[in-house]
């Protein structure tokens, strides 16, 4: 009987349309179907909306609050300089990055030596380091990043002139769109990202790391001058060339090289700076890789994804404060670490 009730049922399934195999895949492909079609409508629907905001951040800085207020300026700076290309790259490329990062650290760097203001040591990440700062430590740290900028850095820029000026764009006298800047600045920090990670992975190879990069390591808890307080040969390969490729691979205009380079220097800065504040990226990610040396090697944590090299970062209390923060209490407040347990 058993055998004649599992043959009833065999031919249940084949003459019903729901379980034969054509109905089976079928459904596979609505299922498909629909994905693709869910998919097609969240890419579209973002595309759409970061496309207007572009739109309208362009429309909103070339029309209303600026209008031709930076291309006048800027054709004026040049006639000033008279179209000396070179002065004009050493002031857009060198100096106007440098007083972005030293200006930044400035301000951090009086919170480090005094523990004031409060506003800035209460959002400290890593509770009881460097208050106050080491200052033998310290001064060992910016001696170390003026000499990198001075003699690493700037014979790297003198190179980067010359390719720049094969572009024949870098010193043009109308200056990129708003659109085409932010275009260039997300295959900026593409690049950035690629390069930097993998450059990162390869100074933290033990060969390497014990004759490079742990320089940069002795700080545990970082501050923000220590981001270039690192060997001539690692500010190099993983400080220098990942920011400067990309407008290298671009032929991009000296004012978004500019820009760019500021934007690179105070970035890293935040992520070295020891302080959580409110309404800055979080410096979350980075700050635990120096505590942890084999976690968070990128700059996004889209690599480190990819290459699994954030598991434990994702479990940890700084994954949970890995978010700007909106309000003024401090997230080591609001999301504590854990007590540590008693040996």
């Amino acid at each position: 009987m058993k055998d004649g009730a599992g043959q009833d049922m065999a031919q249940r399934m084949e003459t019903d349309p729901g379980h034969s195999p054509t109905a089976k895949l079928q459904k596979q492909g609505k299922k498909l179907s629909d994905a693709l079609r869910i998919s097609a409508y969240v890419f579209s629907t973002g595309l759409l909306m970061f496309t207007a905001l572009v739109n309208a951040s362009s429309w909103l800085m070339q029309n209303i609050t600026l209008g031709n207020f930076w291309q006048t300026a800027w054709l004026e700076f040049y006639d000033y300089m008279e179209g000396d290309e070179w002065t004009i790259f050493l002031i857009g490329a060198a100096l106007v990055p440098a007083l972005a990062f030293w200006g930044f650290n400035g301000i951090l760097l009086v919170a480090d030596i005094t523990g004031k203001p409060t506003f800035i040591t209460r959002y400290r990440i890593q509770l009881g380091k460097n208050d106050p700062v080491d200052r033998k430590k310290l001064w060992k740290a910016i001696y170390t990043a003026l000499g990198n900028q001075f003699f690493v850095s700037f014979p790297m820029l003198v190179a980067m002139f010359y390719i720049m000026q094969w572009w024949e764009n870098t010193f043009s006298k109308e200056l990129p769109t708003f659109q085409w800047f932010l275009v260039e600045l997300s295959i900026f920090t593409v690049i950035e990202e690629i390069l930097f990670y993998y450059t990162h992975r390869l100074v933290h190879h033990p060969v390497l790391y014990k004759h490079i990069h742990k320089k940069h390591h002795e700080w545990t808890a970082p501050i923000g001058v220590v981001s270039i307080y690192a060997h001539p040969i690692e500010h190099i390969v993983s400080n220098t060339l990942p920011v400067m490729t990309g407008p290298m691979i671009m032929g991009s205009h000296i004012v978004s090289v500019s820009a760019w380079f500021s934007i690179a220097l105070v970035t890293t800065s935040i992520s070295h700076c020891g302080y959580h504040l409110p309404l800055l990226p979080s410096p979350e990610f980075h700050d635990f890789h120096h505590l942890k040396f084999n976690q968070c090697y990128g700059v996004l944590g889209v690599l480190d994804f990819l290459h699994g090299t954030d598991k434990m970062f994702r479990q940890s209390k700084a994954f949970e404060r890995h978010k700007v923060l909106l309000s003024l209490t401090p997230l080591s407040e609001s999301i504590p670490e854990p007590p540590k347990k008693e040996e």
